[in-house]
Parts: C-alpha cells; structure tokens; sequence
C-alpha cells in the first residue's frame, strides 16, 4: 500500500545566482513550507537559483554560477531539506561536471539531507541555451508514496524522454519549466499529452514573470487538468497525489479501456518491431517488463 503525496510547485521568479542569495532562498523555503505545513515534496522551477539581471551576459552568468553539485550550494541545499524534514527540488542549478562542461541540472534532496537524484537536461532548447546535453534518464523513489521521474523544459517536447521514464516505473514526471514565450501554450497541451499516452501524473512547474509566464499544471495520468496556476505573480500550486493511481490505470486501462503497456504480447510468435530512426527495435519482453503493468502493480491496486 502506498499513501497519498502532498505536493508543492512553487511558481516564481528566479533568484539571483550570487552566493549569499542563497540564505534568501533558505529563507522562501521555510516560509512556504510554513504556510503549507503537510507538503512533502516541494519543488522549484528550471534555473530558479542561477537567474540573471537585465543586462547581464548569460554566458559569464552560466559560468559564475556553476557548482559541482557536491560544492557549497548543495551542501547548504541538503541541510535545508534536512532541517525541514521535506523531499527538496530546489529548481535546476548549472553544474560544473567533472569532465569541465557545465550542465542543466536538477538535483533531489531528501528529508535526510542525501542527495538521492540527479537528473542534466537531455535536450536544451538550442540553440539559446549552450549547456552540456545529459544522457541518463533519471527516476527515484520515495518510500510510501511511489517513483518520480525528472524533466526539464524542453526534454517534454521529444515523447522519448516521458515514455522512458514511465517505462522505468514513474508514477508521476515533475517538469521543471523557465518559458518566457508564448509557447507555454503549447507546452500544457504536452503536458496532457504525455500524461495520457504514458499513464502517468505530469507536474509541470513554470517559473513566473518576469522568467516565464506561469500556468504551471497538474494532470492525473488519464489526462484531467487537476490544477492549474494562473499567468501572473509567484504562485504556490499545491496538490495530494495518490501515486498508485497510475499504476492501477496502466493495470485497467484509461477509462477503464486502453491499456498502451499490453498491446505487444509476449511470446506471439511476432517478429519485434524495428525503430529505423533509432537503429533498434521495440522487443514485446522488454517494452512489457517496465512501467509497472506487471504482477507487483496489479497487486498494489487490489
């Protein structure tokens, strides 16, 4: 059995990357997890402590800003978690990686003060955005509650990124947003869009003006808009997921109906099904051994 999980999508601006902003945002995180005392998870958007003044050369911005993630930045962000008892996504920081290039990254702390994920953006918007391209699709798991996968911006516009990530057990996918454009349209109708093909509870999180044009979402993995912040100012979306939910609609099907994991059955006789694009096939075993459609999730339903 696994129990509900309260969430919190704090939609605002982002923070200035010098270092001693760092205790301002210690400081909006107690505040909001005081105001929202039964939130587990709180989450921040794309760059939310790495932001820019106007004017500013985004470049020397990215290159002042970036951190290895175990730097001083993330040790204050595990201490923070860990006094407040809560599971942190602090928003998406540059990363100085080990190999000299800096990466888009989201990192998660738990209420232990561990950093237990880390997850670099896959497809950066190019070409605005000169970050290092990640290559791991990143899951983790919170005892009692259930999987979250990670994603930043763009990777919701390439349905490999999504797709992935429920293959790998997601129940819910937080996509961490900074869109200023217009655009953001778009990117809520993805939102649905991936919830519904994959199954899965989508938790996109926008930054709010003057960074991005909020409407940060929450769709239940059957598509329905559970909540929606507006355009304007900072915003706190705040929802009680009950994770289980996806698993039991890959299990029964959407409407009780369409079941996307079933379709290629095991042992048929079939022959796989080649991908040219990707130079490899869909093997019926593989496709049906993740995403949770097995023996364990249908338990976990009934």
């Amino acid at each position: 059995m696994t129990t509900p999980l309260p969430i919190g999508l704090v939609q605002a601006a982002a923070r200035h990357h010098a270092a001693d902003d760092a205790d301002a945002f210690a400081e909006d995180v107690r505040r909001v997890t005081a105001a929202h005392p039964g939130v587990r998870l709180l989450a921040y958007p794309e760059l939310h402590l790495c932001g820019h003044e106007p004017g500013e050369d985004p470049e020397r911005v990215m290159t002042a800003a970036a951190q290895p993630l175990d730097g001083p930045r993330g040790v204050r962000l595990a201490a923070l978690a860990r006094e407040l008892d809560i599971w942190l996504v602090p928003g998406t920081v540059h990363e100085q990686g080990a190999d000299g290039r800096i990466y888009n990254t989201a990192p998660v702390y738990s209420p232990t003060g561990e950093r237990v994920a880390a997850y670099r953006k896959i497809f950066p918007w190019r070409p605005h955005e000169t970050t290092a391209a990640g290559c791991d699709f990143v899951v983790f798991d919170m005892a009692g509650h259930g999987r979250v996968g990670l994603t930043i911006c763009y990777d919701a516009w390439f349905p490999e990124v999504t797709r992935h990530l429920a293959w790998q057990g997601a129940d819910v996918v937080l996509n961490l947003v900074r869109t200023p454009t217009v655009d953001r349209a778009q990117e809520v109708v993805l939102a649905q869009a991936n919830a519904i093909v994959n199954q899965v509870f989508m938790a996109g999180l926008n930054a709010a003006a003057p960074d991005g044009l909020g409407r940060s979402v929450v769709v239940d993995p059957e598509g329905r808009m559970r909540a929606e912040a507006g355009p304007g100012p900072e915003e706190v979306l705040t929802d009680v997921l009950d994770l289980a939910e996806a698993r039991r609609v890959r299990a029964r099907g959407t409407a009780g109906l369409t079941r996307v994991w079933d379709p290629l059955e095991d042992g048929d006789g079939g022959p796989p099904l080649e991908l040219p694009l990707y130079a490899g096939p869909i093997e019926p075993e593989r496709w049906r051994r993740g995403a949770g459609v097995g023996e364990a999730a249908r338990r976990v339903i009934e």
